[in-house]
């Protein structure tokens, strides 16, 4: 778990980052169907199409103050590594704003 809570950590500074005023963490806990699910949602700027096609890429960043990538990687291999689907939201092709920036 707390591997998982310092993923949304880092999510949820990012969504700050991109000017979020609100950040809903929906997290569901299926016992009977062994899933959990998160999701965040934020209503900040999103990000532009260059920097969407990079977001996967572990060791791209847009900080200026540590060179670690935006997390999205990171997340992605925990829920991989726990037999889970990561679906980010970037191929929701849902606006900015309105999005859920990741399903577990």
């Amino acid at each position: 778990m707390l591997e998982l809570s310092l993923h949304i950590l880092d999510v949820v500074e990012n969504s700050t980052r991109a000017g979020a005023k609100t950040v809903y963490i929906i997290i569901i806990e299926d016992t009977t169907e062994d899933i959990l699910s998160l999701e965040i949602r934020d209503n900040g700027s999103g990000m532009s199409e260059e920097v969407l096609k990079k977001a996967m890429d572990p060791f791209f960043t847009t900080k200026t103050v540590r060179n670690v990538g935006l997390g999205l990687p990171m997340l992605a291999q925990a829920t991989e590594r726990t037999e889970g689907n990561f679906i980010s939201w970037m191929l929701l092709k849902i606006p900015p704003g309105l999005v859920p920036k990741q399903f577990i």
